[in-house]
């Protein structure tokens, strides 16, 4: 059974307390890193010294590194160890194909999740042959991240044409390969789509875990490049902070 960490838990309910006491409406839960906007494509040194003080003091308790590849960017694992170290969880999203030639700039600790992005209808479980394709790639790299005890978190995003029983297989394959976390969103452009929309409620009911929902729920309004999502992140953190009064895994916090 998939669970969720209590530490994060703990932070997100933190979080929400203070915006609700504070109104401190500007910092969100889960806040997004382009990691293509603070490191050089070509080096270590990051861009902006002032975008990461500013990442390493958000009040946010979840970075999610994502955008463009994150492991194409020599930089990105001093990126991680900084904002780890500054007592942030970060998910650091990846497809997956450049994960197990670059596992060893990554240090597995409590507060990282690689997060592999994988597409409903690509096997992780495929044959190889003697091209490996991406979704073998992908695989090896989450074997590799778990072998070498990191903490695993799997990125399905539901498109229009996926089908509902190609979802239950990917989320049966990354149960099997022991995953700690399931977040699945609405892929990019199809947040205002009623269907898409709906498939994704559908999708998250079959993570098997009430707080992998939330979260998941957490993360879609950041990660998505719509501006005119149906969710913005102060609607969907009050709903969460609702429901997660009703967890099946018996979490309280003080």
């Amino acid at each position: 059974m998939l669970r969720f960490p209590l530490r994060i838990t703990a932070d997100i309910t933190k979080a929400l307390l203070a915006r609700i006491l504070h109104q401190a409406r500007h910092d969100s839960s889960v806040q997004f890193v382009d990691a293509a906007e603070i490191l050089h494509h070509d080096s270590n040194h990051p861009v902006s010294h002032e975008k990461i003080r500013e990442i390493v003091s958000s009040r946010s308790p979840v970075v999610w590194i994502g955008g463009s590849e994150p492991l194409h960017h020599p930089g990105v694992a001093h990126l991680v160890r900084a904002v780890t170290g500054s007592g942030h969880f970060v998910f650091l999203e990846t497809d997956g194909t450049l994960l197990r030639r670059r596992i060893h700039e990554f240090q597995p600790v409590p507060r990282l999740f690689l997060t592999v992005r994988l597409d409903p209808g690509a096997p992780l479980d495929a044959p190889k042959s003697l091209r490996p394709s991406p979704s073998e790639l992908a695989a090896e790299g989450i074997r590799t991240a778990r072998l070498s005890g990191f903490f695993l978190c799997v990125h399905m995003r539901v498109h229009a044409e996926a089908e509902l029983g190609e979802i239950a297989e990917l989320i049966r394959v990354s149960r099997s390969v022991d995953v700690d976390g399931i977040v699945i969103t609405p892929a990019t452009g199809g947040t205002n789509d009623a269907a898409v929309q709906s498939k994704t409620a559908e999708a998250r009911k079959m993570i098997g875990s009430t707080w992998w929902e939330l979260f998941s729920r957490f993360v879609e309004p950041v990660v998505s490049r719509e501006r005119n999502a149906a969710q913005t992140v102060d609607e969907t953190g009050h709903r969460v902070e609702q429901e997660a009064r009703v967890n099946e895994e018996g979490v309280k916090v003080a």
